[in-house]
């Protein structure tokens, strides 16, 4: 049984989003010097991205999932699949428990407004060249929530629910703070009355005072409107204070899942216990600090066997040729290591 499937066995309700053997491939075009080769009879490798690599997740209504792993690891990629912007390469995508191939309109439509996405860097989301109210208001407006007429009203709701003053509605991005920008953003998926909301590193570009504030606006709006979350995120000590259940990723899999206490009282896979021992800890004492060695391999061409095996201090042969399978290592608890194969 697969980690998502597990997930949703151990409630009594659906799923809100679940992903079962996802998967995302880029692969770079031929420029024109490939290109003249190729039709010359040169072989011409192209270069595939494995960004996502047969990902299973379910994420449970009211629930903060949080979703940590390197830069490049494919977290933003897999969150961008779920908010529907990105179409996935393989596997299978349930919205509320049907798939999305057997999607009506109806059912398509309220998929794409139930999740929305939050993205890291608000000045380069949001329209430069529009104001405030239509940039909160306009897909209300065009998806029945509201009239054109009662937009304004609509807006300064929002706007309020975000701690933004709403006699700024009809100034542009550029004249707001970055921790303001990034309140619009969220007001702005807020709008269309989503269930679910997917924040790709969403407090990241903001400073730490700031991060503080928006962190507990998340958590408020979570209450006030029972909203579901995806939080991507780099920074462990963010995911510990906000989630309830944390997903380590590593080139593209996922390698760990467990409950948020579970996981950073005891964290079982290597990956997961190199990235805690970087986190600072106030009563720790003096360590020496000892990041993840090696780098991160390229996701074109990924290791065979275990992604992390070349990284690992507890590497066995079997690592380098054999997948390790994500498996139950205990009550809610989630790991793909051979070296719970013994246990």
């Amino acid at each position: 049984m697969t980690a998502a499937m597990h997930a949703r066995s151990t409630a009594d309700v659906t799923p809100i989003v679940e992903v079962r053997a996802i998967s995302k491939r880029f692969t770079r075009k031929p420029d024109l010097a490939e290109r003249i080769a190729g039709a010359l009879g040169a072989r011409v490798d192209l270069r595939t991205v494995h960004a996502v690599d047969d990902v299973d997740l379910a994420i449970l209504p009211g629930e903060v999932v949080g979703l940590v792993g390197e830069s490049g690891c494919g977290k933003s990629t897999l969150g961008r699949m779920i908010a529907g912007i990105l179409p996935k390469s393989g596997g299978e995508f349930f919205h509320e428990g049907v798939e999305s191939a057997a999607w009506t309109p109806l059912q398509r439509h309220a998929a794409v407004l139930a999740v929305q996405m939050i993205f890291q860097d608000p000045m380069s989301s949001l329209n430069p060249r529009k104001k405030v109210r239509d940039i909160i208001g306009e897909a209300a407006v065009v998806h029945g929530m509201t009239s054109r007429a009662a937009q304004g009203d609509y807006v300064a709701d929002l706007m309020r629910k975000v701690g933004l003053d709403p006699a700024y509605m009809r100034r542009y991005p550029h004249q707001f703070s970055g921790g303001q920008r990034q309140r619009i953003g969220i007001a702005r998926a807020l709008a269309v009355k989503p269930r679910f909301l997917v924040c790709d590193e969403a407090v990241a570009a903001l400073d730490v005072s700031i991060q503080a504030q928006v962190l507990n606006l998340f958590m408020d709006l979570r209450q006030e409107f029972n909203l579901t979350y995806l939080f991507i995120s780099h920074d462990l000590g963010v995911v510990e204070h906000l989630s309830d259940r944390v997903a380590i990723m590593y080139l593209g899999r996922i390698v760990e899942m467990a409950p948020t206490e579970a996981l950073y009282a005891a964290p079982n896979h290597p990956y997961t216990k190199a990235l805690l021992e970087e986190v600072p800890r106030i009563g720790a004492g003096k360590r020496t600090f000892a990041p993840v060695r090696g780098e991160i391999p390229s996701p074109v061409a990924p290791p065979p066997g275990c992604h992390f095996h070349p990284r690992c201090p507890f590497a066995m042969d079997r690592c380098k040729t054999v997948r390790p399978v994500l498996r139950a290592i205990g009550s809610g608890r989630w790991s793909a290591c051979h070296l719970n194969d013994a246990t």
